[in-house]
């Protein structure tokens, strides 16, 4: 379960110190200064996932330092992977400097020395989803971790695309899990991290099966995302863009407790679902809805919706506009829709590229 804390609930004389103290026993000890302490912004969230750990930062500008005595005095020995949007921030760490990141990716390791910081804009505001990896966990040897330290990681393509998205899936909804499913999200998340970081370091192929088994899964999963719209979305064509056999992707959702047809059927009523519960599209026809979301024909979406609904999509739009509270939270929720539709893709790896 998320627990979150803000410095809003503090006297403005206190924030600074408080957001210094919480990234001490949230992240490591470091050595925190800020022109803005006077007028310091900051919210804090963490995740416990059992083998990692995730937490999100809101600040203002801030530079930090740990030296070798921070180190000696308290190192969990973690690997810290920070997802960084909005204000840009830097790390510096082993002779290498990243250069300022924002929509990407950066990796440091708790047990050298590092610097840290983020353009001195007056209101500008850092948010870092933080992924702590302990570094007995992750299943690559610390050499070749150690090339990737303060370097920027792509967080558009291959394994780091793959990864954002899960850490959104995770921020949206964690807080409906239980104890024992969010142990499981995270060790999809170790290896993810894994494969993301693998595949930088050239040794993707040193990883354990079931690290390789997982990224793929979730590589699968993403591509299907980006293409529910298009009709041609089969089985056979997922497995053939991803170079595996159809049988060897049905293995792959053996322990999904679904089938690849049932889980692409499923999300293409997740959207349309959520879609026609949405007032701003009261114009567009039924079957309008649900040729954008893949659906061959009228008759197959609104016999296919029943089955999984238990009302034909017109009347569930017609009680959705008329009793907003009608819908299931969970379900629109992990419909995840946008305020506007994107244009209708076709099968695409692009993603998903190596």
């Amino acid at each position: 379960m998320w627990s979150k804390e803000s410095a809003a609930a503090l006297p403005v004389e206190d924030r600074f110190e408080w957001f210094s103290d919480t990234v001490a026993r949230a992240l490591v000890p470091t050595a925190i200064k800020s022109s803005h302490a006077a007028d310091f912004l900051a919210e804090v969230a963490a995740l416990d996932l059992g083998a990692v750990q995730m937490s999100t930062f809101l600040h203002s500008p801030v530079r930090s330092r740990r030296p070798p005595a921070l180190v000696r005095h308290s190192d969990p020995e973690q690997y810290q992977l920070a997802f960084v949007t909005g204000n840009p921030m830097w790390v510096s760490q082993n002779g290498q400097d990243s250069g300022l990141v924002s929509d990407d990716l950066v990796l440091y390791d708790t047990s050298h020395p590092f610097e840290a910081g983020a353009v001195d804009d007056p209101g500008a505001i850092t948010r870092a989803v933080m992924i702590q990896v302990p570094r007995e966990v992750l299943p690559i040897r610390a050499g070749r971790v150690d090339r990737l330290l303060a370097r920027r990681i792509p967080a558009g393509a291959g394994m780091g695309a793959i990864l954002v998205q899960f850490i959104g899936t995770l921020e949206a909804h964690a807080r409906e899990c239980g104890e024992h499913e969010l142990g499981r999200l995270g060790g999809v998340l170790l290896d993810l991290v894994a494969a993301c970081l693998a595949q930088h370091a050239g040794t993707y192929g040193e990883l354990p099966v079931e690290a390789r088994r997982q990224a793929m899964l979730e590589r699968v999963k993403a591509f299907i995302e980006h293409n529910l719209g298009d009709p041609d979305l089969t089985p056979s064509a997922v497995a053939a863009r991803h170079h595996i056999s159809v049988r060897s992707l049905h293995a792959l959702f053996r322990g999904e407790g679904e089938s690849v047809s049932a889980f692409i059927r499923r999300r293409r009523l997740e959207q349309a679902r959520a879609d026609l519960a949405r007032r701003d599209l009261l114009t567009l026809p039924v079957h309008t809805i649900a040729a954008h979301w893949g659906f061959t024909g009228p008759a197959v979406f609104s016999r296919a919706f029943r089955d999984m609904y238990g009302i034909p999509p017109r009347d569930f739009r017609r009680l959705a506009v008329s009793t907003p509270d009608c819908t299931d939270r969970h379900t629109i929720l992990r419909a995840g829709h946008s305020p506007g539709w994107p244009s209708r893709p076709r099968l695409t790896s692009r993603i998903i590229r190596e």
